[in-house]
């Protein structure tokens, strides 16, 4: 019954050890077949996501063989970057879809620019030496897109003040894609300025921008606001920032001393006020000289802000004019910002100055009127001269009109006489006459009337004959009186003797 036993055994024994056999088979031949049968699916060629959102990339396989972990990386070659694994620490990276074993869909969470890039899935199996790469996905091409971070304005390092022209900075980054517009405005109005630069040159993940414009400042410019304005594809608006003009803004004061410019009286007590005017900033000090040397007589106004923005202040000296104080210059001095001291005088003249200097050192006052007083010499030279030249001019016209009313009859002065004949000849009567008379009529009534004179009297008339006939036009006529007079007759009289009468007349022809 044994061997039955065992033969009716045998085909039942031998089955479980058949299928044993085919078991044991399959796997070369159907490791295989489920390699040709196995996919792992990457569907996304592309994404787009704005900066800070969270990123979701899908990859899944159709089969658990072989057997091997699934892992994200970044990149390719041997610069890839690992993303994701079930072992290690990605604290912005997750599972889409906790413990399944085909769903290997990560999300990476808060975006930044540096995270665009090809993210690839790929499949691993085990091999003696460790995992070794099985299947990767095709890739996702993934772009972040980011916006521009808040324009920073930039001004120059120093203060400058108005007219040259000062340079200002707008910078901004990490965003992507390159294209960027920026704008410039002053108060409003939009400024002329080149294009910005953006960096890198090359493709990038986010780039940066910086922007310059030239400005050339004005006293104005206190209230004034400089505006960098951008405009991005990832900006719903604009983005804006600002500077004040008056962080770059530096404008010297004004400058003035007023009173006394007339010369005081003596011993009088004036008042020298110093105006600083529209400066800014705000920080200044004043201080007062006399000649040179400090003085802290002065009183200063509070410091006032004009409408414009700019400051004012005011300060006054009062001073005794003293002679010692004569000709005194009295200096405002103004330190403004850390700046050289800029200032305005005002000299101090009395008017009673003491006494000249001597002769051989001439005075300032003396030196400086020079000029004036030879002006005024000349000009009362000229006057003099003129009113000579009137003068003889009136008794020119004079002497001529009285020629021409004057009678025929010439009258004879009675000459001086010497002290030897005044005795002889002191008849205060006795006069002499010499009567030139050139027409007959005359002559007569002339005759006449001379006849009827005292006795005493001598006369001399000479009457002019027909004219001559040759070509000399003039008839002289000579009167020698001296042999009229009651002396005895001397001879000849010369002309140049003091008791001769002399009469040369020149008659011209009609």
């Amino acid at each position: 019954m044994e061997p039955v036993a065992s033969r009716s055994c045998y085909p039942a024994c031998w089955l479980p050890c058949l299928l044993l056999l085919a078991l044991l088979g399959r796997p070369g031949a159907g490791g295989a077949e489920e390699a040709e049968e196995f996919q792992l699916l990457q569907p996304q060629d592309a994404v787009r996501v704005s900066a800070g959102e969270t990123l979701t990339l899908t990859c899944s396989v159709t089969s658990l063989a072989p057997v091997g972990p699934v892992k994200w990386f970044k990149g390719s070659g041997g610069d890839r970057q690992l993303v994701y694994a079930d072992t290690g620490s990605f604290p912005r990276v997750t599972r889409a879809v906790n413990g399944s074993d085909t769903d290997f869909t990560i999300r990476i969470s808060d975006t930044r620019p540096a995270d665009a890039g090809t993210y690839r899935c790929v499949k691993f199996k085990k091999v003696s030496g460790g995992d070794e790469e099985f299947r990767s996905g095709a890739g996702t091409a993934v772009t972040v897109s980011a916006s521009p971070s808040a324009p920073s304005v930039s001004g120059p390092s120093s203060r400058a003040e108005p007219g040259p022209s000062v340079t200002f900075t707008c910078t901004s980054g990490g965003f992507s894609p390159r294209d960027i517009t920026v704008t410039w405005l002053k108060n409003g109005t939009k400024l002329p300025a080149p294009q910005p630069q953006v960096l890198p040159e090359h493709k990038s993940v986010s780039y940066n921008m910086s922007s310059t414009v030239g400005l050339s400042l004005t006293r104005g410019d206190v209230r004034s606001q400089l505006t960098c304005q951008i405009e991005h594809s990832t900006l719903p608006a604009p983005l804006r920032g600002s500077y004040n003009l008056r962080e770059a803004l530096r404008v010297p004061p004004r400058m003035r001393v007023g009173d006394p410019a007339a010369p005081v009286a003596l011993n009088e007590s004036v008042t020298f006020t110093c105006h600083a005017e529209g400066f800014y900033p705000k920080d200044a000090s004043l201080t007062w000289l006399e000649n040179g040397n400090e003085t802290n007589l002065g009183k200063s106004s509070p410091l006032a802000e004009n409408p414009d923005g700019t400051y004012t202040l005011q300060s006054s000296l009062e001073v005794k004019a003293t002679e010692q104080r004569n000709r005194s210059m009295f200096t405002c001095r103004v330190v403004h910002d850390s700046q050289p001291p800029v200032s305005a005088s005002q000299m101090l003249r009395i008017s009673q100055p003491p006494p000249k200097p001597s002769k051989d050192v001439p005075s300032p006052d003396a030196e400086n009127n020079l000029p004036n007083l030879k002006i005024y010499i000349a000009v009362a030279v000229v006057c003099a001269v003129l009113g000579v030249l009137v003068i003889a001019l009136i008794y020119l016209i004079r002497v001529r009109q009285s020629k021409g009313k004057s009678s025929p009859s010439v009258r004879l002065h009675e000459p001086k006489k010497s002290p030897s004949t005044a005795l002889q000849d002191s008849d205060p009567n006795t006069l002499t006459y010499a009567d030139l008379n050139f027409d007959k009529q005359q002559k007569k009534k002339s005759m006449r009337r001379f006849m009827e004179m005292s006795p005493q009297l001598e006369y001399a008339c000479i009457q002019t004959g027909q004219p001559a006939v040759a070509e000399d036009n003039l008839t002289y006529a000579d009167l020698d009186m001296v042999h009229l007079s009651k002396a005895p007759k001397r001879p000849a009289p010369r002309p140049e003797e003091a008791i001769s009468e002399y009469a040369s007349v020149q008659i011209q022809k009609k």
